[in-house]
């Protein structure tokens, strides 16, 4: 009786089966493969269903048919393995099952999936090999494989895949042997990241490799060559570089020493050695007096524009008599970095200026010339640095160019435009487009520009999406791997259409250069440290805080995604980062609500209670952020990633 029932129960499981399409079942094959769901992500996983597409983690291709187009299953605590049955999923185009505790290998099946442009594994125990038929996935553009237990050695094939344009993350893994020579045929524009693995061998010298920075290979201790500081054994190798910019500024010495011909032997050194010596003298005592009066000029100069500035009224950005005649002076330039960009340097310095905004970086003008638009003009603080005798304003100078054309040639629609900039060894100004509708902050907050009217969701959701598309252009626009290293929603600038404009870009950089007069800083641009003041150390990632919370460490892009992620914590809740209840930051206030699981209406701005239909977008928000401020960086996502999620939502 007992095998009869048995039998019985087996055939009404095999016909409700009968009624779900074949990507159903494969699907059904992943569900019986995981032997623990503690959060019951697939409890909607039924066999009674006729597809699929109503599963949750699960979304169908457009037209009908039930054909699975995408599986989604992060941070769902899900332990099992992979079934070679989803090779079945025909028309799957993403696999995205981050953040697991799936374990095994990966199926050599995966190969089948010819549509597949996202294969997302990262953070689970994976182990054994790569499968090379990987390398056959004609469609795939971001593979993410980091933070499992995979060894062998790198499968060559990946970096020949036609379609990678985003992510080969192939970190904190245990891969062994050398950097396939085929892996400097992977774009540029493709994020690689090869850390925390056991490579070993020289870096090959070969495309797009040359141009990685060093942070792709770190955790390799075997590694060596460039970019790495390690020298391989055998001798030293010449090693590639990164053209520096203006590098036809160098020193006057050292151009005087060209075509010069055999010297006559002289009798006796003395003679030139006295004469240099009181020419030296002559000169340092020109460049003291010099010295003074700029100092004395800028001084009065300075009076001058508080003054104007207490009583309301429009100042100029010229400087001393000489410079508003148009006398100039040795070692200042002016460089329109856009060609669009004709407003003159005289018309620039004879412009009514208004204050808009001042901070520790300098003050931010709005200069309104006789002829055209508006522009942001931002005069960047000068220290007095007591170098007295100028030998290292030329240095300065060229870092300011190098760093100011770097600025430049950032261009993005969410990124503020750098139209133009200025030096001279006394006065650095960098010109922008004006945005006339502040910044995100005073939008939310209150401020001189902001509306009466709260912003609505909509607003808000476009304004975190084109920042978050702009940050993560700068992180990934150059292989210096550009930092930020000062997000805040002050930072988040409004045009005329409420579009967002990332500003501040490399500024923390430039007056960081400006307080010093050594020359040959390596660090990326962006890396020093912003000066946040007061509530601002809300943004500063919890491993760049030194004790009472001020930043301590250079800026990384994983500080940017932190600073990012307390941003949308600002636009979903209408709080200040230190406005968090009991004392709390507002970042460790809202996890510990999701931790509690407290009604949303409790956390999320009031204004926004009256949009129902924003609820799931709200919350979804909510989870991006909670995620970019995890307080281990390895756990936040990149800010392409952050972008992507963002742009899903709505």
């Amino acid at each position: 009786m007992a095998a009869l029932l048995a039998l019985a129960l087996a055939l009404a499981v095999l016909a409700a089966a009968a009624a779900l399409n074949t990507d159903g079942l494969a699907l059904l094959a992943l569900k019986f493969a995981v032997s623990d769901d503690p959060g019951g992500a697939l409890a909607t996983w039924r066999d009674a269903d006729a597809d699929p597409c109503g599963w949750a983690g699960v979304s169908c291709a457009d037209g009908g048919g039930g054909r699975v187009a995408g599986v989604e299953l992060a941070n769902a605590s899900l332990a099992g393995y992979l079934p070679s049955e989803l090779s079945l999923l025909s028309e799957l185009q993403e696999l995205s099952l981050p953040y697991n505790r799936l374990a095994g290998q990966i199926p050599v099946a995966v190969a089948a999936l010819q549509k597949l442009t996202t294969l997302d594994l990262a953070h689970n125990l994976l182990s054994g090999q790569v499968p090379a038929g990987i390398g056959r996935l004609v469609s795939l553009a971001r593979l993410d494989l980091s933070s499992n237990q995979l060894n062998g050695s790198l499968p060559p094939a990946i970096a020949g895949l036609p379609r990678l344009s985003g992510v080969l993350n192939l970190s904190y893994n245990h891969f062994t042997g050398g950097i396939p020579p085929e892996y400097g045929g992977i774009p540029v524009a493709v994020s690689l990241d090869l850390r925390g693995n056991d490579l070993a061998g020289e870096i090959p010298q070969v495309g797009s490799l040359v141009n990685q920075g060093p942070t792709a290979f770190d955790g390799n201790p075997r590694l060596c060559g460039f970019p790495l500081k390690v020298e391989c054994a055998g001798g030293v190798k010449d090693e590639p570089r990164i053209p520096e910019a203006n590098t036809g500024m160098s020193d006057p010495g050292a151009a005087a020493e060209v075509g010069r011909g055999p010297q006559k032997r002289r009798s006796s050194p003395a003679v030139p050695i006295l004469a240099a010596i009181v020419v030296v003298a002559i000169v340092a005592g020109v460049v003291l007096q010099w010295q003074c009066r700029r100092r004395c000029a800028a001084a009065a100069r300075d009076e001058d524009k508080e003054s104007a500035k207490e009583k309301g009224g429009a100042v100029t950005l010229a400087g001393s008599e000489d410079r508003r005649s148009g006398g100039g002076e040795e070692g200042e330039v002016f460089v329109a970095v856009d060609d669009g960009f004709g407003m003159e340097l005289e018309e620039l310095l004879r412009a009514s200026a208004y204050v808009v905004g001042k901070s520790r970086g300098g003050i931010v003008y709005r200069v309104v010339p006789g002829r055209g638009p508006a522009v942001a003009v931002r005069r960047l603080s000068e220290p007095d640095d007591g170098d007295s005798d100028g030998s290292g304003g030329w240095r300065r100078r060229r870092a300011f160019e190098a760093e100011a054309a770097a600025i430049g040639r950032a261009r993005h629609p969410n990124v503020a435009r750098l139209r133009a900039y200025y030096y001279a060894p006394d006065e650095k100004l960098l010109i922008y487009d004006y945005l006339p509708n502040g910044s995100l902050h005073s939008a939310l907050h209150g401020g001189p520009t902001a509306s009466p009217t709260p912003l609505p969701w909509s607003v808000r959701l476009s304004i975190v999406q084109g920042a978050a598309r702009g940050l993560a252009y700068l992180h990934e626009c150059s292989p210096r791997r550009y930092v930020h290293g000062c997000i805040k929603s002050s930072k988040i600038l409004l045009d005329d259409e409420l579009r967002a404009h990332v500003s501040g870009f490399g500024l923390a950089r430039l007056v960081a250069g400006a307080h010093k007069t050594a020359a040959g800083n390596s660090k990326k641009l962006g890396s020093a440290a912003c000066a946040l003041r007061g509530g601002a150390v809300s943004y500063v990632a919890p491993e760049l805080r030194a004790p009472g919370g001020a930043p301590a460490a250079a800026a990384t892009q994983k500080g940017d995604v932190f600073a990012f992620g307390v941003v949308l914590l600002e636009a979903v809740t209408g709080r200040e980062p230190t406005e968090g209840e009991g004392g709390m930051d507002l970042e460790a206030w809202v996890r510990r609500a999701f931790k509690e699981e407290r009604p949303l209406s409790e956390v999320v701005d009031p204004t926004l209670l009256g949009e129902v239909h924003a609820k799931k977008q709200v919350l979804a928000v909510f989870h991006v952020a909670l995620g970019c401020t995890e307080p281990d960086p390895e756990m936040r996502p990149r800010m392409r990633a952050v972008a992507e999620s963002l742009d899903r939502i709505g």
